[in-house]
């Protein structure tokens, strides 16, 4: 009988990556297969996120809940940004965990295995050209790093300290492992990583050296792909160049997610994020006018230490002026190792609250009143997942999330579909042609 594993992630999709990349190497090398059934797991894994505090503290509550519900002699492994930078902490506080792996060595996994207490959290070491075995969650879509790490100081976040400086993953890995994925029946390849469009900047041997726009114009040559979509871009490296191959390549899907954080240039100076509203503003309205179907999603931190009622303002002000279809905002939350969890000048907490609320109602009346003219539109749709009730859900190139009536058939193909009925987070529709 084979052996089973219980994986949990936690996070970004580079998570999600991450956890595939670990089971596949379970599979290949220890014979592991994946179950729901915690309590028949021999290994359960939990891979974490340290972006923000919740998903800190909900690791040790998840810790402590796998621990009565695992069986006798089954592991317990902690992977991931909060193995990066807690480390033997997590051993101290939860001893039955067995070992713990950091997010820039997961290529270590059936190492740790085997060896009790361990602990491999080098934020150095090097996986750009690791030859991972192959495992993905879904047929229809293959998620692919285009690099590792990150070289931005952004004074809020955690992830240089916990997956390392930012190494590009040479661009022939990335091309066969998307003619791979296609071969195998993917007709979309999504491109990770902390800051997609720097790509290029660095490679940790002699490869061809090519950026973010070039490699989008290789991966559209791969005959069979047909929708390219990438996460995250950086609005200070969104270029002219890259801007006009985005808006003129018809296998890159128009949807962008530029992460805004603040809307106040002096805020976004403390942050250290490199650019200023203007540019911001500057970017959108250049994105827009080249390719105006383009949705457009966006990060928001609010009550950043000092920031100032007329600072929130500017945020408010470039929510009105671009219309975000999509938002993912949070309260600041300090984090350990970063330059801003020193700054004194902290935004009182009822003060953040109420902001986080402006701002979130905000953008639920924007996509209200855009969710009205979608009405009788027509949208190309790939489907990718059986949900309940007999109803098969996809995207659209703008990554509308659309279902229709419909069996497994559909799976894996495109449809027009009309829109019938509006929903804010998913549209129905009925299929067209």
């Amino acid at each position: 009988m084979s052996k089973k594993l219980f994986l949990e992630t936690l996070g970004c999709a580079m998570n999600s990556r991450d956890s595939e990349h670990i089971i596949a190497e379970l599979h290949e090398k220890e014979g592991y297969e994946t179950t729901d059934d915690i309590t028949t797991a021999d290994l359960i894994l939990i891979n974490t996120c340290s972006v923000r505090e919740k998903p800190v503290a909900k690791l040790f509550s998840e810790l402590g809940v796998f621990n009565k519900k695992r069986k006798e002699g089954a592991k317990i492994g902690v992977c991931g940004c909060t193995a990066s930078h807690l480390g033997e902490e997590i051993i101290k506080r939860a001893p039955y965990v067995s070992f713990v792996l950091g997010a820039r060595n997961v290529s270590k996994i059936t190492e740790v295995l085997h060896k009790d207490k361990a602990v491999e959290i080098d934020i150095n070491y090097d996986e750009s050209e690791f030859a991972f075995n192959d495992f993905r969650t879904s047929p229809y879509k293959a998620y692919i790093n285009v690099s590792i790490g990150c070289d931005k100081a952004c004074t809020y976040c955690i992830v240089p300290k916990t997956r390392g400086e930012e190494i590009s993953i040479p661009i022939e890995l990335i091309l066969r492992e998307a003619q791979k994925a296609v071969e195998r029946g993917a007709k979309e390849v999504f491109l990770l990583g902390q800051n997609v469009n720097n790509y290029g900047r660095r490679f940790s041997g002699e490869h061809e050296k090519v950026n973010f726009t070039e490699l989008l114009r290789r991966l559209s040559a791969i005959d069979g792909l047909e929708r390219i979509r990438f996460t995250s871009p950086h609005p200070f490296h969104m270029d002219d160049e890259f801007l006009s191959e985005f808006a003129s390549n018809p296998k890159i899907c128009k949807s962008m997610h530029m992460p805004l954080q603040s809307g106040s240039s002096k805020v976004l100076k403390d942050m250290k994020r490199g650019y200023t509203k203007e540019w911001f503003l500057n970017r959108v309205e250049k994105l827009k006018a080249l390719c105006p179907e383009v949705s457009v999603s966006t990060d928001i931190i609010v009550a950043f230490p000092g920031e100032s009622d007329e600072e929130f303002e500017d945020t408010l002000d470039v929510m009105r002026r671009v219309k975000f279809d999509q938002i993912f905002s949070f309260k600041y939350s300090p984090r350990p190792e970063t330059e801003a969890e020193h700054f004194t000048n902290v935004v009182d907490e009822d003060v953040a609250s109420m902001r986080l609320t402006t701002l979130q109602n905000l953008a639920t009346d924007i996509l209200d009143e855009k969710n009205k003219m979608q009405l009788g539109k027509v949208y190309r749709v790939y489907f990718e997942e059986l949900n309940q009730d007999y109803f098969v859900s996809g995207r659209s190139d703008n990554n509308l999330l659309i279902k229709v009536k419909g069996s497994d058939e559909l799976l894996g193909e495109f449809r027009n579909v009309k829109i019938t009925a509006i929903g804010r987070t998913i549209l129905s529709g009925e299929v067209v042609g």
